[in-house]
C-alpha cells in the first residue's frame, strides 16, 4: 500500500454507476473538492475511473476497458478489481486523516475514523489555519525548515492540541 493524495486539478476523474453506491461515490469526490466526469457508455480520456452501483458482470467489463484504456480503476466494494483503495476519511478543512486495512478489515478501518473523528473535533480546522500562519512568519523571518518543524511542534504541544 502507499497512500496518495491527488491534485485533482492535473487527475481527470470519472465516476460510473447506478443508484446508492453511485450517489455515495459523488458524495465522497465532491467533499473532496473533486467535479468528476459522468461515465455513461464511452470511456473519455481520464486517469482515475471509479465504478459504483453496477453489477458485477457490467463492473467487471468496465474495468477492464478502463484499465485497457490506461485508467486506475476502483470499484466499491470489489476488491479483486481495483487498482486502488479509499481509505476511512475524516477531514478537519485541510487537515486530512485516514485509516486503512488495505480492504482486509473495513469495519476496523471505519471504527478508526469514528475514533479520530472524536479525537480531531472541527476546531482543528482553525489550528491548522493558526500553524499555516505561523508557518509563513517563520518561513518569511528566513528561518531554516527544521527550526520551521520545531517552532511547529512546540507550538502544537504548548497549546496542548495532542494531549
Amino acid at each position: 500500500m502507499m497512500p496518495l493524495i491527488l491534485d485533482q486539478a492535473s487527475v481527470k476523474v470519472g465516476l460510473a454507476g447506478e443508484g446508492e453506491g453511485l450517489a455515495r461515490r459523488r458524495a465522497l469526490l465532491e467533499e473532496a473538492g473533486v467535479t468528476p466526469v459522468t461515465v455513461a457508455d464511452k470511456l473519455p480520456p481520464l486517469h482515475v475511473l471509479f465504478v459504483a452501483g453496477l453489477d458485477r458482470d457490467a463492473a467487471t467489463a468496465l474495468a477492464a476497458r478502463a484499465r485497457k484504456a490506461g485508467m486506475l480503476v476502483n470499484v466499491e466494494d470489489v476488491p479483486e478489481l481495483c487498482d486502488f483503495h479509499v481509505p476511512a476519511i475524516v477531514r478537519r478543512g485541510d487537515l486530512l486523516l485516514t485509516a486503512s486495512t488495505g480492504g482486509r478489515v473495513p469495519g476496523l478501518a471505519r471504527r478508526l475514523r469514528e475514533w479520530l473523528e472524536a479525537q480531531f473535533a472541527p476546531e482543528w480546522n482553525g489550528r491548522l489555519n493558526d500553524l499555516s500562519a505561523a508557518r509563513e512568519s517563520w518561513r518569511g523571518q528566513g528561518l531554516p525548515p527544521e527550526q520551521v518543524s520545531e517552532r511547529t511542534r512546540a507550538m502544537v504541544a504548548d497549546r496542548k492540541w495532542l494531549s
